[in-house]
């Protein structure tokens, strides 16, 4: 499926990458397998992974998500455990002792900050800490310090992202888009046209397409749906966006 616009947005994520000089800083490609079976089953020319940005421990407070050695995991705790207990002991108002209490909890289960069920009035109340693992992180296993690949792609998922295709034409292409993410706001992750002129979206859901084995043969099973611009994507369902220019 083409979607056929003047010009692309390249959307990255920022990831802070903690005690594994193996992921080297840069931009690297999330090499999702997915990809690669719509590749083997619809020509095009390229084919283009969803990309991520990887930094140092610098980064961490600005960074979206966190990948870390395991080894590193027992620190990540500590240092919001410490924050956490600090605050306890300065009369903090109801709201945020019942939040803090919450995190505390948590964080003594050697669990993650992200991980507690808080309720809005509650984060609201935790949002000016700069707490570590109150983004999303990903502990390496030691398998996965052995296939780089495989860690980018699970680190992908958790952070909160899914990617849907493009394919045919020029390139075989994931995009990367909330977990969430509406079809309308969705064509706007390729372009801003799509966005605005946004009539409908073609979707065949990637487990029909390869059990029919191609998006032709998913066709003709009568497996392409459409959909308005209200329509919650689902991990790499193959789309196409219909828009008035």
């Amino acid at each position: 499926m083409t979607s056929r616009v003047p010009a692309r947005v390249i959307l990255t994520m920022k990831f802070c990458v903690i005690g594994i000089p193996e992921l080297n800083a840069g931009i690297h490609n999330v090499k999702d397998p997915r990809l690669d079976q719509a590749d083997k089953l619809v020509e095009a020319k390229k084919k283009v992974y969803v990309q991520v940005e990887l930094a140092g421990e610098e980064t961490l407070l600005e960074a979206e998500a966190i990948i870390a050695h395991p080894d590193r995991r027992p620190d990540l705790v500590l240092h919001d455990l410490e924050f956490v207990e600090t605050r306890l002991g300065r009369e903090p108002s109801e709201i945020e002792k019942t939040a803090l209490k919450k995190v505390q909890a948590t964080l003594e289960k050697e669990q993650f900050i992200h991980q507690t069920e808080l309720t809005a009035e509650e984060r609201q109340a935790l949002v000016a800490y700069g707490f570590v693992t109150q983004k999303p992180v990903t502990v390496a296993t030691a398998e996965e310090l052995a296939d780089l690949s495989g860690l980018l792609v699970r680190a992908f998922r958790e952070s909160g992202y899914i990617s849907f295709l493009t394919v045919g034409g020029k390139e075989n292409r994931a995009w990367m888009i909330k977990q969430g993410t509406t079809a309308v706001e969705a064509a706007g992750a390729i372009h801003t046209d799509l966005m605005k002129g946004f009539i409908r979206a073609e979707i065949i859901g990637f487990d029909d397409f390869i059990q029919a084995g191609g998006e032709t043969q998913a066709k003709r099973a009568g497996k392409q749906r459409l959909e308005t611009k209200e329509y919650v994507m689902q991990d790499c369902d193959l789309t196409n966006f219909r828009f008035s220019k």
